[in-house]
Order: C-alpha cells, then sequence, then structure tokens
C-alpha cells in the first residue's frame, strides 16, 4: 500500500512538472519568435548594388501595403549581404541625413543613440526599424529587439534615407515605394 502512494504521488509530480514545462515552453516560444511584422503588409522590395557588390535586400511596409509618408506604422527590412561595422552603419546614416539637410545638432543626437544601438552586422543578419502608430521607433536585430527611440521625429527622419524623394538611390527608393525602378 505504501508503495503504491509514493507511485501515485510520483505520477502526479511528473504530470506536474511536464505540465509546466510544455506551459513554459510555448509561453517563452511565443514570445521569442513572434514576428514583429505582424498585421504589416509589404509595399516594396529592393537590392542595393554598388558598382558589383551586393549590399543589402530591403523591404518597405505599411498597415495597408501602400506608402503615405505621414500615415504609421511603418517598417524598414533589410538583410545585409556582406559584414559591416556598426561603426560603419552610424557613418554611412550620418552621410545620407547630411545630404537630405538635416540640422547637424539634431543628426548628432540621434547619432549618439545609435552609436549605443547598432551592432556589428553580419552578412545575412537582417535589421528591421518599426515605426509605430505613435511614431515610437523599435530596432530589431534578426527578429529581437536591440533598442527604441522615442524622438517621434527619429523614425520618420531614418526612414527618409530610403524614400525621400533626394534619397541616394532613387531606384531602391522606387521598388520599395512599389514603383518602376525608372
Amino acid at each position: 500500500m505504501t508503495h503504491l502512494k509514493y507511485r501515485v504521488s510520483y505520477k502526479r509530480h511528473f504530470v506536474s512538472f511536464y505540465c509546466s514545462l510544455t506551459f513554459l515552453t510555448l509561453f517563452y516560444s511565443q514570445h521569442t519568435f513572434s514576428n514583429p511584422l505582424t498585421n504589416l503588409t509589404q509595399v516594396g522590395e529592393a537590392k542595393l548594388t554598388v558598382f558589383f557588390w551586393d549590399i543589402y535586400n530591403s523591404s518597405l511596409y505599411s498597415q495597408n501595403g501602400k506608402y503615405a509618408a505621414d500615415e504609421f506604422p511603418q517598417a524598414l527590412k533589410i538583410t545585409y549581404l556582406l559584414d559591416i561595422s556598426g561603426k560603419d552603419l552610424v557613418k554611412h546614416t550620418k552621410e545620407e541625413w547630411l545630404k537630405l539637410r538635416l540640422p547637424a545638432e539634431q543628426i548628432e543626437q540621434w547619432l549618439g543613440a545609435l552609436k549605443d544601438l547598432f551592432p556589428d552586422i553580419n552578412k545575412g543578419d537582417t535589421l528591421l526599424l518599426i515605426v509605430n502608430q505613435e511614431k515610437n521607433s523599435e530596432f530589431f536585430l534578426n527578429d529581437t529587439s536591440i533598442g527604441k527611440i522615442s524622438d517621434k521625429k527619429f523614425g520618420e527622419n531614418f526612414l527618409r534615407i530610403w524614400l525621400d524623394e533626394n534619397a541616394s538611390y532613387p531606384k531602391v527608393r522606387n521598388k520599395l515605394l512599389g514603383k518602376s525602378d525608372n
């Protein structure tokens, strides 16, 4: 009888342990593997090639699959086709903002945040920026959040690097906006 009592108790704890383990696995996997692009639709996609080097593939997303500069949420997804340091990402961002004639003081403030945020990128890594409806910005590296910037002007000005009429790569811009590349 005593032996049976321990056996029943052991089975109860065993079942309880595995139920808890299953719950935790489902709970954390949902948060770990959730797609930050849920509820967004692709507007367009483009590959940046400079001379004969493929730099990255990019995709633009919006809520309805159409681009409107002042309608959020928006997201820009970039999958890198080569290694690039975080320092170089910040440097290129600064160069593009200067070309767009953003105020130098504002650029320096945002670059300070990006220096702390941008990691070194390996070939195949995906960097994603989501600018939500309230214009808060969040960066993801390979679907894992790496930081947020709450300045309401940051996201739209970061996106301007690719989407502004004076963007450095008009063919990439047009493809991201779902237009022809001419």
